[in-house]
């Protein structure tokens, strides 16, 4: 008698997270003889993806901790889980996770996997918020089979909080198709395209505009950098169709201090890009001054295309950036400190040329895709082989070994 296939099914609350976050590794599973499938929020890209031959289920999933939306995503997702009897959910995203890991529980889904794109709590939190979240992450850990956290720093926080046991936990890091991002030395043409003019430096940010972006923070920084650069332009990219209703509220804001301020550089929105690797080659230094961050894809993409980066100093950014090196962490919510490195970046082309060659460097040796994929099938393979006996494990075919990966070397 054959063994079958092993069944999965990735689960998040948006349909964009599963089309650019999540599409390579249901790819590679695919590849290596998976059955994949996904859940989310309907949109465009879940219906991009349908029609690429993936398999889809939208369901009333959302971002929002509303407690009707919850126990409504959890009864749908519940509903389809037991028709369909996957072997293993794999959930993203906060919220979809805490809603994922409940409705596994409930229809008796044999493995549950959890990958921290970064835990919502964090050391700004008031002390109140982050117990109750941290209480939160523990009990959905108790139907957790394996954590993957993204920054090390989750992972060593997922043991000291007792949110996972330490041989459940395994740090996989973040990373980006390095061959797709990469630096070239005449960028006029795409400078072009998003409308910056012959002289202009352009500031540039990738993300939603929601206030924990550290967005109100940038436009004074910018303000206060362009008192001593002329011709600066801020390149926002991003969609807030994707979010919620702080998504909205914080684009309101921004509009409102745009048009009351007398502003003494440019900004230019261009709205969601879906090619972000030509975007970046426009940027003469990017820049995210987040207040929490998990391990951010947008860091590794400047560093992959030869670009200097400004971060906010966090868990994850600075996994990313050697300050100093590849670029310059600055503290959070400190617009003034933003504005300095802003300057201290754009008054020296020396400085941020070695700090993009050597961002490229680091990108290539520790934030490479595939080295990150190949870590979760290998992980995939010996948890299926665990667990799951009579299904077929899938063979591995990588270099990749735990005894050979440390989370040490990233920090050097």
């Amino acid at each position: 008698m054959s063994q079958r296939e092993v069944r999965v099914l990735q689960v998040a609350a948006s349909d964009i997270t599963i089309d650019k976050l999540l599409l390579p590794l249901i790819i590679n599973l695919k590849a290596n003889g998976y059955v994949v499938e996904s859940a989310c929020a309907d949109g465009r890209f879940a219906q991009g993806l349908k029609k690429q031959g993936y398999v889809i289920h939208t369901l009333p999933m959302s971002r929002s901790l509303s407690p009707f939306k919850t126990i409504k995503a959890i009864w749908a997702l519940y509903r389809l889980l037991r028709k369909e009897k996957y072997d293993i959910v794999h959930v993203h995203t906060p919220v979809a996770a805490g809603v994922g890991r409940l409705a596994a529980k409930l229809a008796g889904v044999p493995t549950v996997i959890y990958t921290a794109h970064g835990f919502y709590f964090h050391d700004l939190m008031k002390p109140w918020a982050k117990r109750v979240t941290v209480m939160l992450e523990r009990i959905l850990g108790r139907f957790t089979d394996l954590l993957f956290t993204q920054s090390t720093e989750d992972a060593q926080a997922a043991v000291r909080y007792r949110i996972a046991p330490q041989q459940r936990v395994v740090w996989i890091s973040n990373g980006v198709d390095i061959n797709r991002f990469t630096p070239r030395e005449d960028n006029s043409a795409v400078r072009a395209r998003f409308g910056l003019q012959e002289g202009e430096l352009a500031v540039g940010y990738v993300g939603r505009l929601v206030r924990e972006k550290g967005i109100f923070e940038l436009l004074e920084a910018m303000r206060q950098a362009s008192e001593r650069i002329p011709n600066l332009v801020l390149l926002i990219a991003g969609d807030n169709k994707t979010g919620g209703d702080r998504d909205s509220e914080t684009q309101g804001l921004v509009q409102e201090y745009l048009a009351s301020a007398d502003l003494p550089f440019r900004v230019k929105f261009t709205g969601f890009i879906d090619d972000v690797e030509e975007m970046m080659q426009a940027f003469d230094v990017f820049v995210l001054p987040s207040y929490r961050e998990g391990m951010p894809r947008t860091i590794i993409e400047a560093m992959a295309s030869g670009k200097p980066v400004i971060a906010s100093d966090i868990r994850g950014c600075r996994e990313e950036v050697s300050h100093g090196e590849t670029g310059l962490l600055v503290p959070v919510r400190d617009a003034e400190a933003l504005g300095r490195a802003i300057v201290d970046v754009l008054n020296s082309p020396e400085l941020a040329r070695s700090m993009g060659e050597k961002g490229r460097e680091r990108a290539e040796l520790y934030f490479d895709e595939q080295t990150v994929l190949d870590r979760q099938l290998w992980h995939y393979a010996r948890i299926v082989s665990e667990r799951h006996p009579a299904l077929a494990v899938p063979v591995v075919d990588s270099a990749y070994s735990p005894e050979k990966s440390t989370q040490d070397d990233i920090h050097q």
